[in-house]
């Protein structure tokens, strides 16, 4: 597991000495007491399907560059992990979408990802023109049984419930 760093305070500058504090090892400024929390990297996966198609994306970067992933991404600090489901969407695809349903809030997996968690959403299409975007060099639908070859754990559950009917 990637260990959080924090050697200098973000308050005041000063270096900061590591103390037990709420049940683990925290960096604190001993000049002015602030204590650094480390907050986790929150991303939004969306699973779209059409009949007995799903819609995937092939990535354009590493991690996991040309291989198939849901659509998906980080959620900004100021957005709600369903904006940021739609964004990304957006971004991917091209497509506008509705009517999320929270399917699963995945854990970390050490896959290569880098979310600490992934929140994964169901979505209808609304709108939209598809096209691959952003990081994604290609977009295209695919049969159960016509799978392209699956990048990151959470796509590769969210994909294998559906394939498997229980979504």
């Amino acid at each position: 597991m990637q260990q959080n760093i924090a050697h200098y305070c973000p308050i005041c500058g000063t270096p900061t000495e590591h103390k037990d504090l709420y049940g683990r090892r925290r960096p604190v400024c001993p000049a002015c007491g602030h204590i650094v929390f480390f907050t986790p990297k929150v991303a939004a996966l969306v699973l779209i399907t059409q009949g007995d198609s799903v819609l995937l994306i092939r990535r354009s970067l590493d991690p996991g560059k040309g291989l198939w992933a849901c659509p998906a991404g980080f959620v900004d600090a100021d957005e709600h992990p369903q904006d940021a489901a739609r964004r990304e969407v957006r971004e991917e695809t091209g497509l506008e979408v509705d009517d999320l349903r929270l399917l699963e809030v995945f854990g970390r997996f050490e896959d290569g990802g880098r979310a600490d968690m992934v929140v994964a959403y169901r979505a209808t299409i609304s709108g939209g023109l598809l096209a691959a975007g952003d990081d994604a060099d290609e977009v295209g639908w695919f049969a159960r049984d016509a799978l392209p070859e699956l990048v990151f754990t959470t796509t590769k559950i969210v994909v294998g419930k559906w394939v498997r009917g229980e979504w």
